[in-house]
């Protein structure tokens, strides 16, 4: 038989040991080890405990207390690291306080980033976080608040403190579209231009971001929208709302209709945008010339001013053309596979399929050649053309000033990815505008606090979740004392996790 007995040592703690005797007399002394308070006492007695009743059967009386050596029972367990890091974040952006505290908001943050589901199915998440959720009635009589603009107002302020945004910032600006499955638009969700080439209804939405792809506001707009009239009322409504006298945008080439940029103009806003090249530049042509038979330099940049008049009431332009080569053979290989394509359309060897290089005049099919050695002499030349006086630091306008700048786009880019496939953003579970407002609001708070972990660990917002909720904090109950025990955390996450709750630094 065995029996477990405590024994107070000489330094005063408190020894736990296991007496084994046999029906002889003899006895044999286990010494498990030493405790220095009630929890750890109560611990070394549970596995004495444990190994006096190891390898023993166990009679089920349908008690409700367990076995004086069974397991220990978890009263609790939480993704500790993934749960404490988002909401680390979620302060360091002063969310806590644009949202008033709000800790359904917050939560329902964090569940998005962990595992993008339904607002239901979010509750569920919540749980298996080991955080605790408040109920459905609770979180519908919520949402309507967070469409409301001015709760987004808060959030999107929060954003331009937290990025230092001043006077001339750079902003990126971008649209993307967000499709719906249902048969019939209803004057929100409408069917219109899709890059995905979809014909259910859509909503458009604008994001506004840092020169970093930081968010800094979202907009939704009718699904029938144009892309180029959604840039203006979300710059100015920005700007209004923090008070900022200007600001410089870069957007893409395909963003910007001549009458859009007049709007921005007459509007009197800095800009850094790509243009559109009709025909081969004035600047470039001249260089062909005074160069005959040469091949232009990689990376060398054709600067054409663009002087403003006294009737036209703009700021004085300039475009900025740069040729690389790189870019050059991948424009000069799509030609060639186009042309290819034109010429056997045209022999009746090939069906005649959208091709811009074939010609038709009435049943007669040829090949543009025109329009082939204009695709060519353009190869490799990209445009971009600003209003900036000076950079936003005071210093004079450079090329590489302009076309780093606009090389930046990838950063909104990447956000309109993170937004749409880790945190899933298109709004499958809603159908009235303020639910879908509501949605894009938790959707743009969880991209902002994606982006500022990435920011702050150099991990992929996805790889930080997947590694940081394996690790969890669980609570045991030891006879009358609860312990709480964590799994170890390898040394890449442990320094992960230091630079999340250490010293925040700003976008």
């Amino acid at each position: 038989m065995a029996y477990v007995r405590t024994v107070r040592t000489a330094s005063g703690a408190t020894a736990v040991q296991i007496v084994w005797s046999c029906h002889r007399g003899s006895r044999d002394i286990e010494h498990l080890g030493s405790a220095h308070d009630e929890a750890e006492l109560e611990l070394l007695k549970a596995a004495a405990r444990q190994r006096v009743a190891a390898g023993q059967g166990e009679l089920d009386l349908g008690l409700d207390a367990g076995a004086p050596g069974g397991p220990l029972p978890i009263t609790s367990s939480r993704m500790g690291c993934l749960l404490d890091a988002l909401a680390r974040a979620f302060e360091v952006l002063g969310f806590g306080r644009a949202s008033g505290g709000d800790v359904v908001f917050r939560d329902l943050v964090a569940a998005r980033i962990i595992e993008p589901a339904s607002k239901l199915d979010s509750l569920r998440v919540l749980e298996e976080a080991g955080a605790p959720a408040a109920s459905y009635r609770t979180l519908r009589r919520r949402l309507p608040g967070y469409a409301k603009e001015a709760f987004r107002q808060e959030l999107s302020a929060a954003c331009a403190a937290h990025a230092r945004l001043g006077r001339a910032s750079l902003v990126l600006f971008d649209v993307s579209t967000l499709y719906f499955e249902i048969d019939a638009g209803d004057g929100f969700r409408e069917s219109g231009f899709s890059k995905e080439r979809r014909l259910e209804p859509q909503i458009t939405i604008g994001l506004l971001t840092g020169q970093d792809g930081f968010p800094l506001m979202v907009s939704a707009f009718e699904g029938n929208k144009a892309e180029t009239k959604t840039m203006l009322p979300v710059i100015e409504a920005f700007m209004a709302a923090h008070q900022l006298p200007d600001v410089t945008i870069v957007a893409d080439a395909g963003m910007i209709s001549e009458a859009n940029q007049k709007e921005i103009e007459a509007a009197g806003l800095s800009f850094i945008l790509g243009a559109k090249i009709p025909h081969v530049p004035y600047a470039v042509a001249q260089w062909g010339r005074e160069h005959p038979g040469e091949q232009i330099p990689d990376g060398h940049v054709f600067t054409q001013p663009w002087p403003a008049t006294e009737a036209s009431g703009r700021r004085g332009k300039t475009v900025y053309y740069q040729y690389r080569h790189d870019r050059a053979r991948r424009t000069l290989r799509g030609i060639d596979e186009q042309v290819a394509k034109a010429e056997k359309a045209v022999a009746g060897q090939a069906p005649v399929k959208r091709n811009r290089f074939i010609q038709l005049t009435g049943a007669a099919r040829s090949v543009n050649r025109e329009l082939e050695a204009k695709a060519r002499a353009l190869a490799g030349i990209k445009g971009y053309v600003t209003n900036l006086a000076a950079c936003p630091d005071g210093t004079p306008v450079t090329p590489e000033f302009v076309i780093s700048a606009y090389h930046q786009l990838f950063e909104i880019e990447r956000s309109f990815r993170m937004s749409k496939h880790d945190l899933q953003a298109r709004p499958i579970y809603h159908h009235l505008r303020d639910s879908i407002e509501a949605h894009l609001t938790i959707v743009f708070a969880a991209l902002a606090v994606s982006r500022w972990i990435e920011h702050q660990t150099g991990w992929s917002i996805r790889k930080f979740v997947k590694t940081a909720r394996r690790y969890r904090t669980i609570q045991i109950q030891a006879g009358s004392q609860t312990i709480t025990a964590a799994d170890p955390l390898p040394a890449d996450l442990r320094t992960a996790l230091d630079q999340i709750h250490g010293p925040a630094s700003a976008h």
